[in-house]
This record gives structure tokens, sequence and C-alpha cells, in this order.
């Protein structure tokens, strides 16, 4: 028969993974309590007209990349593709903005999109997605990049950079996109054939294009700071102010455009050239009409999501390998050794010590082997002598040497050690 396996582009992440999955998730939440944010939880799946209002009809997302399909009440779903629109979809439903009227949230969590798989890319990929709702202030864009860029930092990352603009607003983003159409029609023949659409459709996701041609296109194409009305550009020096009131260092790239229709203004990503030409690890911006195109009031916003899987493919690696998912090792010899072990091993849990014993019937080098491969910091080897005796000898991994201690000094004694080194 033949073996089932993964769905292309859709990955298991192995126990060996998740301890680096679990300490980022753990900074992370570390680092949003500090920002005053709350966590929020969305369904993988929504009804894909929130998508299509939210995201675009002429986005690569909407028209290229989500799963989607009619189910058995005949209503069209889809997995979501990112989390921004089911963020906003779930405070409007609830209307959380009536109790505060100043919302700061954070999810975290798979997203689904139906794309080429390549190196940190899947079709199920994940997101730390944080979003501020209900500020207007070019000072939140700037304690949002800071947040980002603050989180990236503490996960010990640091060959990474900023890079900032504006995209307009619904009153000079117009001018721009029919000065960007005007210019590219001249030389529409060296686009690739999604260029040469998205030319009709939406121009200014050409920007986004990796074809080696279409970058060429684009040399000396109008940028959109030199469009800004008063107001955008007012609020994007302020941005760039409060940035550097922060001592956050940026660059402005005029050619930076998000792939998503909602943006407004401050747009942002952090890049790296570390990952070829999928450089981005994160990215961000505001969203001012988003509540709006999916019928809610007036409720400013902006936000960032970052690519889970490419941020841990820039961790660096611990020197010491494997990281210990036990504190202590149970190797317990004979019957009646491992009738006392089942109990004193349940009793340690209960004090919060990650403890596990090995089998039955297994010899003492099996069991040191065993314990090994589990990464324990101290091995408690009991046998027939040591209860006898009332004592038992417990073998410090790291050092590889072992101590005899009495049977009632046992729980203390490891308790003790453990918390010594939790201070060191």
């Amino acid at each position: 028969m033949k073996k089932i396996t993964a769905i292309r582009g859709f990955k298991d992440i192995l126990p060996d993974e998740t301890t680096k999955w679990q300490s980022m998730e753990e900074t992370a939440r570390r680092i949003f309590a500090n920002y005053g944010f709350r966590e929020i939880r969305i369904p993988i799946m929504e009804k894909t007209d929130l998508f299509t209002r939210g995201i675009g009809e002429t986005t690569d997302i909407v028209e290229k990349e989500m799963y989607t399909f009619v189910d058995r009440g005949e209503e069209s779903l889809s997995l979501r593709p990112e989390a921004t629109a089911s963020i906003i979809r779930a405070v409007l439903e609830h209307n959380l903005q009536a109790a505060n009227p100043i919302l700061k949230l954070y999810t975290m969590g798979p997203m689904f999109r139906r794309e080429r798989p390549q190196k940190g890319r899947f079709r199920q990929f994940h997101q730390i997605d944080a979003e501020v709702l209900g500020s207007e202030e070019p000072r939140v864009d700037a304690e949002v990049i800071s947040l980002l860029m603050h989180l990236i930092q503490a996960l010990g990352i640091d060959q990474v950079s900023l890079e900032i603009n504006s995209l307009g607003c619904a009153a000079c983003r117009p001018l721009f996109r029919d000065a960007i159409r005007s210019f590219l029609l001249v030389s529409a023949e060296n686009l690739c054939p999604d260029c040469q659409r998205r030319l009709k459709t939406n121009p200014l996701r050409v920007f986004d294009c990796k074809v080696e041609t279409c970058r060429q296109s684009l040399k000396n194409a109008p940028v959109i700071t030199d469009y800004l009305c008063p107001d955008c550009k007012a609020h994007f020096d302020k941005v760039e102010e409060n940035l550097t009131r922060l001592s956050l260092p940026f660059t402005v790239n005029p050619r930076m455009v998000r792939g998503l229709d909602y943006y407004t203004r401050t747009a942002f990503e952090v890049v790296t050239d570390l990952l070829g030409a999928q450089n981005a690890v994160a990215g961000g911006g505001r969203y001012d009409g988003l509540s709006e195109d999916l019928g809610g009031p007036h409720l400013p916003g902006i936000g960032f999501a970052i690519g889970c899987e490419r941020l841990l493919s820039l961790l660096p690696e611990k020197a010491d390998g494997t990281e210990p998912y036990l504190d202590v090792f149970i190797a317990a010899l004979g019957e009646e050794a491992e009738r006392f072990a089942f109990p004193l091993c349940q009793k340690f849990r209960e004090r919060n010590i990650r403890t596990d014993m090995g089998p039955g019937g297994k010899g003492l080098k099996w069991l040191l082997r065993q314990a090994d491969r589990t990464g324990a910091r101290y091995t408690l080897i009991i046998g027939e002598n040591e209860l006898a005796g009332g004592t038992f000898i417990l073998r410090d991994m790291k050092k590889g040497e072992q101590r005899t201690i009495l049977s009632s000094q046992l729980e203390e004694t490891i308790i003790n050690n453990l918390r010594s080194e939790k201070r060191s």
C-alpha cells in the first residue's frame, strides 16, 4: 500500500523544532505585553467576501493564491491568507471598539496561500500579527515599527534593516497610479504577462515583481513620495521624526509597495540579504479605510505581520545543539524499583519538575543512552540495592559526575539544584 505523505507546501513541525517555535512565541508574548497588546484568536476559515473586499480583488492573493471552496450550504469560504481582515471583522462583529477606542491586538497562527513553495515560503505558513486600531497619530506608526524591531532584536537577529515609505491616500494615490500607468505603457512589451495584466488593473503591483525585465522597466519610473498630498507628506515627516527620536535607523524606499490594496500612508518592511530574492522578513503598514470597506465605522489602523518560518531560519544556532526537554530522567532497575519510581515520577511532575522514566526490563546502559537522547539534565538511578539502603544515585548528565543522596533529601536536592542553575 502506498505511503501517504504531507501535501506539497505543507510542513510538519517536528519535536526537535518546536522548542525554537515555543521560544519565539514566548518572546513575542512577553514583548507584546510590555507594549500593552492583548491576544485575539481568529478562525482559520472565513467567508471569501471578507478577503475580496478587504485585500482587493485584483491582488495576486485573491486572484491566484487563496484556497477557496463552496461548502454544502453553497457559500464560498476561504482559508485565511492573512490575519488583518479577520481581526477587523472580529472587532466589528463584537463591537470591541465601543469598550475601548484604542485597541492593541495580536495573534499567531497558520495562514494559507497556494503559491510556489521555496526557501522560507510554504502553502501553509505561520505569522505573528499585531494591530493597533483607533488612532491616526504618526507617533503610533513609529511605536508599531519600534515594537517590530524590538521583537526581532530580542530574538537575536541583527542582520536586518528597516525600510519605510508612504503610499499616500485616496486623494493623492490615484494621481500616482495614473503617472505609473502612463510611464509603463511606453515599454509595456518588456513587462512579464502578470505585469501587463497588472498595468490594466493595479499598476502599483508592478513594483512587487521580481522579474528582471520588469525591474529594469521601473528604473526611471516616478516615485510616490513626489505625489503625496500635504496631509500625507506631513504625516510621513512626523513618522520619520518619531523614528529618529527613538534612535531607530531606517531607509526611505520610495519604490516599496505592499501587496494588499487596503494599505494607505505609512508602509514598512524589515529586510535581509540572507534570504535571496524573497528578502522581506516582516512588513506592514497603515490601513485607515479597511473598516469602512468591511461595512464598519471609520476605524484607522496600523499593523504588521512576521513570517515565522523566515524568522526561524535567521535565528542563531545554539552552540550546545538540541535543547533539553527533561529535568530528570528516572532509570529504574527491576520491578520493585519501577513500582517505587512510578509515583515518584508523578510527584516530581506535580512540583513542576519535567520528568520521565524509562521502560521496564532495560539495563542501565540502555537507560543512560535514553536519558542522553532526551537531553535530561539529571538521571536518577534507582536499583534494588538503593531501595534497600534508602539512598539513590543522582547523575549530572552535563558534567558526567554522580553522587549518592538520601531518599529523604531527594526532592529538595533536585529542586535546589535546578533553581540554582536557573539563577546562574
